[in-house]
């Protein structure tokens, strides 16, 4: 037990996104064990809100990875998952047997959501286990409206998180892990540490591999990057129109059967 505990942690902190994939596809069998073990996260309730859509479709993964913010390596990923927060199925099951059920609202979006948010991190964690490579998009988060139309999605349902996967190559195995954070930084105890966050530029000087380099021009430029983008502002729009969507004026209004 103790051995595979700690194969568990290395496994861990091995972890990396991969970007660049062999042109080989993931056995069926393989696939079917991620997917098993995704649904084994927990789910609030035992009630699984979310809906894992398996992209075979190469013509769909093309246009993904148009809408997904232009990025070519979605279209080459063997593998691609998107988790989308349903509530659906639970609400048509509760009409069926109430006479009034109020509507999905905003708290069901949020339960939904970290459902198919951890449903999604153990196929990752699965994935890595089995020898597979993976990366989250958070590009499926954009274009609400026209990702809603290309994967036919119903009210109640919408696309939370993405991964792309596939056995990576050589390259991206050697490739350098990426920093994190100190423990010490991120872990408050027992209430939020004011002192510990106003140390955010010591931290960002700390883990990045910045040394040598002007902080404030590296981090004017992440910034523009990152934060004052077309893609930043087009996924605020986005999730605000997922969120109306999903709990607008009819939202807690009650419906049921007749």
């Amino acid at each position: 037990m103790e051995k595979r505990k700690n194969e568990t942690i290395e496994l861990l902190m091995k972890r990396k996104s991969m970007r660049v994939f062999e042109d080989k596809p993931v056995p069926q069998d393989v696939k079917r064990q991620l997917l098993e073990a995704s649904l084994r996260a927990a789910t609030a309730g035992n009630m699984t809100l979310y809906t894992i859509i398996d992209v075979t479709d190469q013509a769909l993964k093309d246009k993904l990875a148009v809408t997904c913010d232009n990025q070519p390596f979605i279209a080459a990923a063997p593998l691609v998952l998107i988790y989308c927060a349903d509530y659906r199925r639970w609400y048509e099951a509760f009409c069926r047997v109430e006479t009034e059920v109020r509507r999905p609202s905003y708290g069901d979006f949020m339960l939904a959501a970290e459902d198919a948010i951890i449903a999604a991190q153990t196929a990752v964690t699965a994935a890595d286990a089995m020898g597979l490579g993976t990366c989250y998009i958070g590009d499926i988060l954009e274009n609400y409206e026209t990702h809603r139309l290309l994967l036919g999605l119903p009210d109640y349902v919408a696309p939370i998180a993405m991964i792309v996967g596939g056995y990576p190559s050589r390259q991206q195995e050697e490739r350098r892990q990426t920093p994190r954070f100190a423990v010490e930084d991120i872990v408050h105890e027992n209430g939020y540490d004011m002192e510990k966050a106003g140390r955010m530029m010591e931290m960002i000087e700390e883990k990045e591999d910045w040394h040598g380099e002007d902080l404030t021009l590296r981090l004017k430029a992440f910034c523009k990057r990152k934060w004052n983008c077309s893609f930043s502002e087009e996924m605020s729009r986005s999730v605000k129109a997922m969120l109306d969507a999903w709990a607008g004026p009819e939202s807690g209004k009650t419906s049921g059967r007749e």
